[in-house]
C-alpha cells in the first residue's frame, strides 16, 4: 500500500504492516489505521519512531518504546484490552509511549499514563489509560536520554 504523509511524503508499506486501532486513539477515535515508521538506520521499533495515520495524512506523532525511558515500566490497565487486540505475550506486545518535543528539547516528555499497546501478531492496537498513579502524563526524559 502507498499513502502520503505530511511528515514523510509518499510512504510505501506492506499491507501486513498496517496497524489497526479499532477504537482509534485518545482524542482521535476516527483514526483507525496507522503505520509505524521506524528509524531508517536501525529498521526496528527499538528507538524513536513515528506513528503516522493512514486515514489523515497530516497526523503523526513521535513514539518510543516505554521500556526505553522507564525500564521498570509495568502498567496496570483499567480495561481488558486483550478483547480488542488479542492475547498478549512478552514476545508479541509492543508498548509505546507518545512523546512531546517542544522547541526547547530539554523539556521533552513522554506520556506514561496512556501507552499505545500493539499486538504485533494481530497488528491491532489500543491506547489505554493505566491504573498506576505513579505514571505521569508529562514524564521528563531529556536528562535520562542524555545519560544513555
Amino acid at each position: 500500500m502507498e499513502f502520503t504523509s505530511k511528515l514523510f511524503g509518499k510512504v510505501e508499506i506492506d499491507d501486513s504492516k498496517i496497524i489497526e486501532f479499532p477504537e482509534g486513539i485518545l482524542g482521535f477515535p476516527e483514526l483507525k489505521k496507522f503505520a509505524l515508521i521506524y528509524d531508517n538506520e536501525k529498521n526496528t521499533a527499538g528507538g524513536f519512531n513515528f506513528l503516522v495515520s493512514i486515514d489523515e495524512p497530516a497526523f503523526g506523532m513521535p513514539v518510543v518504546p516505554a521500556l526505553m525511558v522507564e525500564p521498570g515500566y509495568s502498567p496496570k490497565f483499567t480495561e481488558n484490552i486483550e478483547n480488542t487486540i488479542g492475547g498478549l505475550t512478552e514476545e508479541n506486545a509492543l508498548v509505546l509511549v507518545t512523546m512531546t518535543i517542544p522547541s526547547d528539547v530539554t523539556r521533552m516528555t513522554v506520556n506514561l499514563n496512556a501507552p499505545l499497546i500493539i499486538n504485533m501478531d494481530t497488528n491491532k492496537g489500543v491506547q489505554s489509560v493505566v491504573g498506576n498513579e505513579e505514571y505521569d502524563v508529562k514524564y521528563p526524559i531529556y536528562e535520562k536520554l542524555k545519560k544513555d
